[in-house]
C-alpha cells in the first residue's frame, strides 16, 4: 500500500529580486501557471487582490502575448463593499488598469454582486454562490481550488481582509466571510477564507519597497507571531511563493532561491 500523502504544507519560496525584475518575474510565473492549467483543463482560474498587487501585475503582463486571456477566469481575494466604480473598489484598480486593456471577456471577470451594499453578509453570501457556481458547488467539493492566488500584504501582515488577531483568522468552512470592522476603511469588506487560500495550487505574495522589510522578516522568520499572510500555507502540492524587491527581502534572514522558471 503506497504511503498516504503529506498533509505537511511545503516550506515558502522566496525570491528577492532586482527592483526592476520583479513585475517581469510575476509575469513569467504567471503565464507557466496558466499554461499548467490549461495544460490540464479548458480555463485558467485566478484570485486576485487589490492596491500595489495590481500594478505588478499590469506592468509584468501587459503585452505578453502568450496570455491567453480568453481562458482566464477571474475572482477577486477580497473586495471592499462599495460600488463597482467606487475608488476603494479592488474591481476598480484592476479593471482600469488591466482588464480594460486585455481580451478577457466580461463573463470571465467576477465581481461581486451591487444590489445589496447595506447588507455585507449577504453580499459575501452571493459571492460564495458565485464560486459555487464555478466550482461545481459546496456538495462537490469541500473548497474550490484556484490555479493561482495573488496577494499582498500590509505592514501589519494582514493579507486579503484577514487582519491580526480578527475572528476570521478562525473561519473554517465558509468559503467567503465578512467584516464591518476592518481596522483599515473602509471598514465593511468581503473577503476569502484560509480553507480558500490553502487549497489553491500555488499562491504568489508581492512586496516591495523598504517599507516592507519589517514585515517580511516578521512574517518569515517568525512565523510563531501567527501574524496573518504567514497562515497562508497551502497544502500539498499547493505552493507559497513571495516575489519581493532586495529592499523588502533586505532584514529577512529566510534562504532566498534563485528565480527560474
Amino acid at each position: 500500500m503506497a504511503p498516504a500523502p503529506s498533509t505537511t504544507p511545503h516550506p515558502a519560496i522566496l525570491y528577492a529580486l532586482p527592483k526592476d525584475k520583479v513585475a517581469s518575474s510575476l509575469g513569467d510565473f504567471v503565464i507557466k501557471a496558466q499554461d499548467e492549467a490549461l495544460s490540464k483543463r479548458s480555463k485558467f482560474t485566478l484570485a486576485v487582490s487589490g492596491g500595489s498587487l495590481a500594478k505588478t501585475l499590469v506592468d509584468g503582463l501587459t503585452g505578453r502575448d502568450e496570455v491567453k486571456w480568453d481562458k482566464w477566469v477571474v475572482f477577486f481575494a477580497d473586495e471592499r463593499v462599495v460600488p463597482l466604480d467606487h475608488q476603494d473598489s479592488n474591481y476598480r484598480v484592476v479593471h482600469e488598469g488591466l482588464f480594460s486593456q486585455v481580451p478577457i471577456p466580461e463573463q470571465n471577470i467576477h465581481p461581486i454582486s451591487t444590489t445589496n451594499l447595506d447588507d455585507p453578509e449577504e453580499v459575501a453570501h452571493e459571492y460564495e454562490k458565485q464560486l459555487m457556481n464555478e466550482f461545481a458547488g459546496k456538495n462537490a467539493v469541500a473548497f474550490p481550488r484556484f490555479d493561482l492566488i495573488l496577494l499582498g500584504t500590509g505592514p501589519d501582515g494582514h493579507t486579503c481582509s484577514l487582519f491580526p488577531g480578527h475572528e476570521l483568522l478562525k473561519e473554517d468552512s465558509a468559503w467567503v466571510s465578512w467584516l464591518n470592522d476592518s481596522p483599515k476603511p473602509p471598514s465593511t469588506r468581503i473577503t476569502l477564507t484560509y480553507p480558500v487560500l490553502n487549497h489553491a495550487h500555488k499562491v504568489a505574495f508581492v512586496a516591495v519597497g523598504e517599507g516592507k522589510k519589517e514585515v517580511i522578516q516578521n512574517l518569515l522568520d517568525h512565523p510563531e507571531l501567527g501574524l496573518p499572510s504567514s497562515l497562508v500555507k497551502p497544502l500539498p502540492p499547493g505552493q507559497v511563493y513571495w516575489f519581493v524587491d532586495e529592499a523588502a527581502a533586505s532584514q529577512t534572514e529566510y534562504i532566498k532561491t534563485d528565480f527560474k522558471l
